[in-house]
């Protein structure tokens, strides 16, 4: 199984816990877009498509921020049939952000869809996330049919939430991957 890192706005720094992740964890791509300050979304999922297109491995796509924004649009994109439905296993998405927000910087990811995913998926949110309100959070979690977890005051679950490689996250992601197996 391969993991596919998804980062958000302007990539994950190096204390981020998916750079952490990349580091230390094998079987990890972190699937690079052209231009980290200005997404657009069109770009942002053909370039995605092409790195599940040359991996040949079953895939799990483990995003953050942005990156969830990304995943979620490619996923409701496909349709059921299709081969990469078939290839990605699940979606681990961590931190999505309000993309509906007057003031959120990137429109072209707005409206976030809220139809049942094609895959498993596993929501996880914080409590006091600024880019994104923990009831919003759940909603979306629901509206996906994902599993949802809580780490409780955690900021934007980025390098500044202090998590370092983030076992409890590992944790999460291990079990949506068996779960996915079977």
């Amino acid at each position: 199984m391969k993991l596919l890192l998804l980062p958000g706005l302007y990539n994950s720094g190096p204390q981020h816990w998916q750079s952490l992740w990349e580091a230390s964890m094998p079987n990890v791509v972190r699937v690079q877009q052209e231009n980290w300050e200005q997404p657009e979304l069109d770009l942002w999922m053909a370039q995605l498509t092409r790195y599940v297109d040359e991996c040949k491995d079953d895939v799990i796509l483990v995003a953050h921020s942005l990156g969830c924004a990304l995943a979620v649009h490619w996923i409701s994109s496909l349709k059921s049939s299709a081969l990469h439905v078939k290839q990605v296993k699940g979606l681990f998405l961590v931190a999505p952000p309000d993309v509906g927000q007057t003031t959120f910087p990137e429109p072209s990811f707005s409206p976030m869809p809220e139809t049942r995913l094609a895959v498993a998926s596993v929501v996880v949110a914080s409590d006091n996330d600024p880019w994104c309100d923990f009831a919003l959070s759940q909603h979306w979690a629901k509206c996906w049919e994902s599993e949802f977890h809580s780490v409780g005051a955690k900021g934007h679950i980025n390098g500044e939430s202090g998590l370092g490689v983030w076992e409890q996250g590992q944790i999460w992601l291990a079990q949506l991957s068996q779960n996915s197996e079977r």
